[in-house]
């Protein structure tokens, strides 16, 4: 899995920035913005703060910066020296921080409710996949079924010993991911800190959206989500008030038309039964974990899933455009 997150834009902006945008509904009440852009986990990333002194926000902003820099130090796997590549280079870390097992713990739990459908393990496909596109950049043809079957039989999740101690791989040549996960996690840590900083209205949009709070003027955040099918379009609307919103989708990186970077781990293949699935649920991790679990075990198990997560809902949409709420 890699940044498939380009896809929400919060209504009425007034300012072009790459990804999701605060809407001001002006308010003579209403304190002025302090605003950051950046990347997390290599997906677009902002955060909107609402204080009555900007000093201040723009300080806690820095503090903020300082602690998503520290927890892509564990999960990035665009940096070599974080915990995630040190456990996919040698195969055992020693000593995981604590943030490391908590979402490894909360990784089984997802992967129980789905059955499977969401997997860390899966780095394995997409090392292969990776490899493949980049040795036949013109293709069009997916890796041969040996090569994938052999990386199928080394995405076992089961097969990941976590503990406080260490954290392991029960065969060699496995890889995790937690694309799936960790930006739900980091933009959970950071809610929670504005929250004791004393933010009652922010907008953290870290790879996944979380509204803390309610918008200045007491109403929802309004976010609009791209049409799947016509990627630039935002044509729907989601209403965010302490609330967080994932979007899963397979264009946010495909290789070829029928080859994308979310895979089925019990196929080796790009999930394509949807086009996307948005989860709104009470934290940032659970929508992101979810979203990736709805969209790979397809509609028909989505029910079943959601109903270990009764605070969590779905809208999906189908291969035809069609959408349905669960």
């Amino acid at each position: 899995m890699t940044t498939r997150r380009h896809v929400l834009k919060i209504l009425g902006a007034t300012a072009a920035v790459p990804a999701g945008i605060l809407a001001l509904r002006h308010s003579a009440d209403a304190p002025t913005p302090v605003r950051w852009t950046g990347e997390v986990l290599g997906a677009l990333a902002n955060l909107t703060l609402w204080h009555r002194d900007p000093a201040f926000a723009r300080a806690t902003i820095a503090r903020m910066l300082g602690e998503i820099d520290r927890l892509e130090n564990i999960f990035s796997l665009y940096r070599p020296g974080s915990e995630i590549a040190r456990l996919n280079a040698g195969g055992r870390l020693e000593k995981p921080s604590g943030d490391f097992v908590a979402i490894l713990d909360e990784a089984r739990t997802i992967a129980a409710a789905s059955g499977g459908a969401f997997n860390p393990a899966v780095q394995t496909l997409w090392n292969v996949y990776a490899q493949h596109f980049a040795s036949h950049p013109q293709s069009t043809e997916t890796p041969n079924n040996s090569l994938l079957q052999d990386a199928r039989a080394k995405s076992d999740f089961a097969a990941v010993d976590a503990g406080r101690r260490a954290i392991a791989f029960a065969r060699p040549g496995m890889a995790l991911t937690l694309n799936g996960i960790a930006q739900g996690y980091i933009t959970d840590r950071i809610a929670y800190l504005l929250r004791n900083e004393g933010f009652d209205h922010a907008m953290v949009e870290l790879g996944e959206t979380r509204a803390l709070g309610a918008a200045p003027d007491g109403k929802p955040f309004e976010v609009r989500l791209m049409n799947p099918g016509a990627p630039g379009v935002a044509d729907r609307t989601v209403a965010l008030a302490d609330a967080s919103l994932s979007v899963s989708g397979g264009y946010g990186l495909r290789w070829a038309p029928n080859c994308h970077h979310i895979f089925d781990p019990q196929t080796g293949r790009s999930a394509e039964t949807l086009l996307d699935v948005a989860v709104v649920a009470p934290r940032a991790t659970l929508a992101d974990g979810l979203s990736t679990a709805i969209f790979v075990a397809g509609e028909a198990r989505a029910a079943a899933i959601l109903a270990t997560y009764p605070a969590a809902s779905a809208l999906i949409t189908r291969r035809d455009g069609s959408t349905t709420r669960i």
